[in-house]
C-alpha cells in the first residue's frame, strides 16, 4: 500500500503527468458524450432489422447478468490496474477515449435497426436506457477488452485474461442477441488498429505505460 501510495505522489507532482492525465479524462468525458450524441441519433435514424446467420441459427440465451455486470466487473478491474500503476493512467485512458470516438463515428454511419429478438431484462432496461438498441456497430463489450489486452501485451497474465474477457463477452453478445455477428468480429480488427493509432498519437504516454 505504502509503495501504491508512493507511486501516486511522484507521478501526479511531475507537471508533465499531471497536464497528460486530466487532459485523457477530459478527452474520454468528451468522447463518451460524442457516443452518447450518436447512439441517440442512430436509435432515431434506426430502419429496420436484418437477418444474421449466426443469430438466425442459435436461440435467445438470457445471458444479460454477464453482459450488464460484467462490463462493470470489468472497468472495476481495470481501475484497479491502474491504482496500483498510475503511470498507465493517462495511456489507458486516452485510448478509451479514442475507442469511443472512433466508435461514435461508425455508430452514426449505419443505423440498422434493433434486432428482434434479445434477452427481455437486456432489451427493457440496458438498451432503451443506456445503449439505445442500435448503436451496434462495432461491439464496445468485445473491442474494449481485446484494446486493453494490446496495451497491455506485454504482461502475459493480464493479455490472457483480458483477451477472455473479450472473448466472454463477444460470446455473451451473440447469444443474447445483444449484437449482430459483425459487430462481434469486426470490434478485433478496429481495436487493434485503434491501438497502433494510440501508440503513434499519444507516443510519449505509451513509452511511459
Amino acid at each position: 500500500m505504502n509503495r501504491t501510495v508512493e507511486k501516486h505522489k511522484f507521478h501526479w507532482s511531475q507537471k508533465s503527468f499531471l497536464l497528460s492525465a486530466l487532459s485523457g479524462f477530459l478527452l474520454l468525458a468528451a468522447s463518451l458524450v460524442v457516443n452518447y450524441t450518436a447512439g441517440n441519433y442512430a436509435n432515431k435514424m434506426a430502419s429496420n432489422g436484418v437477418t444474421d446467420i449466426i443469430l438466425d441459427n442459435i436461440p435467445v440465451v438470457d445471458v444479460s447478468g454477464i453482459y450488464v455486470y460484467g462490463a462493470f466487473l470489468f472497468g472495476l478491474f481495470v481501475a484497479i490496474l491502474l491504482i496500483r500503476e498510475p503511470k498507465q493512467i493517462p495511456f489507458v485512458v486516452k485510448s478509451a477515449a479514442l475507442f469511443y470516438l472512433i466508435r461514435a463515428v461508425f455508430i452514426s454511419l449505419t443505423h440498422i435497426g434493433p434486432i428482434i429478438e434479445q434477452a427481455a431484462s437486456v432489451s427493457s432496461f440496458f438498451y432503451r436506457n443506456l445503449v439505445f438498441g442500435s448503436d451496434y456497430f462495432f461491439s464496445g463489450h468485445t473491442g474494449l477488452p481485446f484494446l486493453m489486452a494490446l496495451a497491455y501485451w506485454n504482461n502475459k497474465y493480464l493479455r490472457y485474461t483480458f483477451i477472455v474477457i473479450s472473448l466472454v463477452f463477444g460470446a455473451t453478445a451473440l447469444l443474447g442477441h445483444f449484437h449482430y455477428s459483425i459487430d462481434v468480429f469486426a470490434a478485433f480488427f478496429i481495436s487493434y488498429s485503434i491501438f497502433h493509432i494510440a501508440r503513434y498519437l499519444f507516443a510519449k504516454d505509451y513509452e511511459l505505460f
